[in-house]
């Protein structure tokens, strides 16, 4: 559904009424509608700081070069792209050297600029003097990126463990792409728990990898099966018998394997596994997508609409995982992603159910991430905000907008900027994140 509001603002007289009116002008967002490109940055303006003893910088400047970007020498011309070597902010007047870089940029930042700051790791020191100072940055970058987000920037920050700089490629290439649209203001932790892989690169290391998405008829399924599909990915769409129609037009489209399968029932686990080992013998790559809302105030509830819930969003993921796992159809260096929410990071009225199993999803990725690292598996949540679907279309005109303008970007975000985090956490270029819970919500300023 497009965003009037955005049109609007995108005319001569329509930034005027709007201006008048005194209501937000939301940009239009960059976005990729394509593969990922080998070098994921090229011709894009860099302009790369650091702090006094910053360990990452030489790390930094040599992926921003493999990847295309073009070092910042000429004045006047706007950064594209700002990254902040913090990793040597060990205590208060090191955070000078923030100021010191963004002060006199914060004019010049382009639309839809990306900002990525790297910080040590807290828990890596035992100076609570240089742990707070670590920690702090991260309420710099999440302030900066509701600064900045009215022009589309977006602002995150990757804390990365000394034996991980190596592992920092990922981060850059999605954090300082295109393709991280609708993530901003997010703290990811970059460590090196995770068996590393032969390769890091992004472009074309999908090629031929078995992926399986549950709930791939419509929505961000659909576009998370479209988008690794278009990483050479072989796709299996899973949605119920009730979604034949749309899940065989998906798979049509993309090239797909339509499975027909209520992930509820008694035999639905083994039935999925004989059928990726008769297949494929085993896979690469499992989104956990399915899920539903059954919205009522806890005290109008019924109990069907509490056990729908807790059945599809939690149980049926769990006895799934419980015989992949079991039975080693999950390779080694999978990559594992569940689809929670912000209402399982800050909770929702009306939605006990729903944020109870999507806060559990949070907890499971995070438990289990050590359990897998020895296999080299990365197991990770997304939590996407207002993304604009068939539901969000549904909604009250009056919510509609309140939804899309509850965020530093001012609108809504689209179900391929959920694909896109998802499909960046399965490529080997993130093997440093594990265990983590990634917002999609162009900083939803409910649980930011």
């Amino acid at each position: 559904m497009s965003d009037l509001l955005i049109k609007l603002s995108g005319s001569r007289f329509g930034a005027g009424v709007v201006k008048l009116l005194g209501m937000p002008a939301p940009v239009e967002l960059a976005r990729s509608a394509g593969p990922y490109a080998e070098q994921p940055l090229a011709g894009k303006n860099i302009l790369l700081g650091r702090s006094q003893n910053g360990y990452a910088i030489d790390r930094l400047w040599q992926i921003a070069r493999d990847a295309g970007a073009l070092p910042l020498e000429t004045t006047g011309v706007k950064p594209d792209i700002l990254v902040m070597d913090a990793t040597g902010c060990a205590s208060p007047s090191d955070y000078r050297a923030l100021y010191d870089f963004f002060h006199p940029q914060m004019r010049a930042i382009a639309r839809n600029a990306r900002v990525l700051i790297v910080a040590a790791l807290p828990a890596e020191s035992r100076d609570p003097v240089a742990a707070a100072a670590a920690r702090g940055i991260e309420g710099f970058s999440r302030s900066l990126a509701k600064e900045l987000g009215p022009r589309g920037a977006t602002v995150n920050l990757a804390y990365v463990a000394k034996d991980a700089v190596d592992r920092l490629a990922g981060a850059v290439h999605f954090f300082c792409g295109v393709q991280t649209t609708y993530v901003t203001g997010q703290a990811v932790h970059v460590t090196s728990q995770v068996a590393a892989p032969a390769s890091l690169v992004q472009h074309g290391v999908l090629k031929a990898k078995v992926a399986l998405v549950t709930g791939s008829a419509r929505g961000i399924g659909r576009a998370t099966a479209q988008r690794l599909a278009q990483e050479a990915v072989q796709v299996i769409c899973v949605d119920v018998p009730a979604a034949s129609d749309a899940l065989h037009r998906t798979c049509r489209e993309i090239g797909a394997i339509p499975l027909l399968l209520d992930i509820t029932g008694p035999g639905a686990p083994r039935q999925l596994a004989d059928f990726i080992k008769e297949r494929f013998g085993r896979l690469n790559i499992l989104v956990h997508n399915a899920g539903i809302t059954r919205d009522k105030t806890l005290a109008n509830m019924q109990e069907q609409s509490w056990d729908q819930v807790v059945d599809i969003n939690l149980s049926a993921v769990m006895a799934i995982d419980q015989v992949l796992l079991a039975e080693n159809i999950l390779r080694d260096e999978a990559r594992l992603v569940y689809l929670s929410s912000i209402s399982g990071v800050s909770g929702n009225f009306g939605q006990t159910n729903y944020a109870l199993t999507k806060a559990a999803l949070i907890g499971y990725v995070a438990a289990q991430a050590p359990l897998l690292a020895a296999r080299g598996i990365c197991i990770n949540a997304v939590a996407p905000g207002f993304i604009e679907t068939a539901m969000t279309q549904k909604m009250p005109f009056m919510a509609r907008e309140i939804g899309r303008r509850l965020n530093s970007v001012k609108q809504g975000g689209q179900p391929r900027d959920v694909a896109e985090l998802v499909t960046f956490l399965c490529t080997p270029g993130a093997c440093g994140i594990s265990g983590e819970t990634i917002r999609v919500c162009g900083q939803g300023l409910v649980g930011a």
